[in-house]
């Protein structure tokens, strides 16, 4: 029941992140991107605090060891921060659509670092899967593959998220995925708002106008569902296979930018959202296949 209920939340997380991303392409414009990270970021540090007290789980947040709280702010700065920032400058820096391409590959890192790591062991519905994944990716986006400094930023920046996403399912070992998800947010909170001070940003955030909040609360409502079901899905799920089963979003996405923009839509890409879909169903059919009866973390 753990692993159907892990793979349910990882399943709406992908679901939310299609329609995120999509929202966001909006919600961005006429912002600073680190301020606009940064304000979704505490918005919804509050938010997650406020569901630990409403679930009565604010006695495990008090009983964290110091090594745990380590750890949280680990997770805040190289999941929560760093990589933000250096994404979004790459953004910045680079063109065409290979950076989206990039990014799509963040479960191959995931899968190298869980190996290495947490002895995750990996079956070949995965490898399968995965393949499904990058050529549908790679059909779908069709990257120009015209590298720049910016696509580095945005390739560190999916290393770092990778290890993030690492670390978070080895310290889901011992603390709820909210308590994971609010470590993330409240410490990648602390870490981009010391950068805005350094660069002279920080009074942005208390200068915007009423639309520009408007989007911050939308989109924050977003981000708030995503890294709650995503840290709780995680909990019970292999890392490998909540971060492929995230890719389901890259279609969604492209779906609604097809409805809301119009155009039409090549064989080509029909096919990349085929695969994507396929590769999805392939991971998580196979997985609960071979986990039936075991614990989803054996072999940790």
């Amino acid at each position: 029941m753990s692993l159907n209920k892990g793979l349910t939340l990882v399943l709406f997380t992908a679901l939310i992140s299609g329609f995120s991303i999509f929202i966001n392409s909006f919600g961005v414009r006429g912002f600073d991107s680190s301020v606009f990270t940064f304000s979704k970021n505490i918005l919804v540090a509050v938010l997650l605090f406020a569901i630990i007290l409403g679930f009565k789980e604010f006695s495990q947040l008090k009983s964290l060891k110091k090594k745990q709280w380590w750890q949280l702010a680990s997770i805040g700065l190289i999941g929560g921060s760093i990589p933000f920032l250096l994404f979004f400058k790459g953004l910045q820096l680079s063109t065409g659509t290979t950076s989206a391409f990039i990014h799509k590959t963040l479960f191959v890192f995931v899968a190298i670092f869980a190996i290495i790591f947490l002895k995750e062991k990996l079956s070949k519905g995965i490898f399968i899967g995965g393949a499904f994944l990058l050529l549908g990716n790679y059909f779908l986006i069709r990257p120009d593959f015209n590298l720049s400094l910016g696509h580095v930023l945005i390739l560190l920046a999916t290393l770092f998220w990778a290890a993030e996403y690492t670390l978070s399912k080895y310290v889901l070992k011992d603390l709820s995925g909210t308590t994971v998800a609010f470590g993330r947010m409240f410490f990648g909170s602390v870490f981009i708002f010391a950068f805005l001070l350094a660069t002279g940003k920080a009074s942005l955030v208390s200068s915007m106008s009423a639309a520009q909040y408007g989007w911050i609360a939308l989109t924050s409502v977003f981000l708030l569902l995503y890294v709650f079901t995503f840290y709780n899905g995680l909990k019970n799920v292999n890392v490998t296979t909540a971060t492929s089963i995230l890719l389901l979003g890259s279609p969604i996405t492209t779906a609604l930018a097809w409805a809301f923009r119009g155009g039409a839509v090549s064989l080509l890409q029909a096919l990349g959202m085929l695969l994507i879909v396929t590769g999805i169903v392939f991971i998580v059919w196979y997985n609960k296949i071979i986990s039936y009866g075991t614990p989803a973390h054996e072999g940790y």
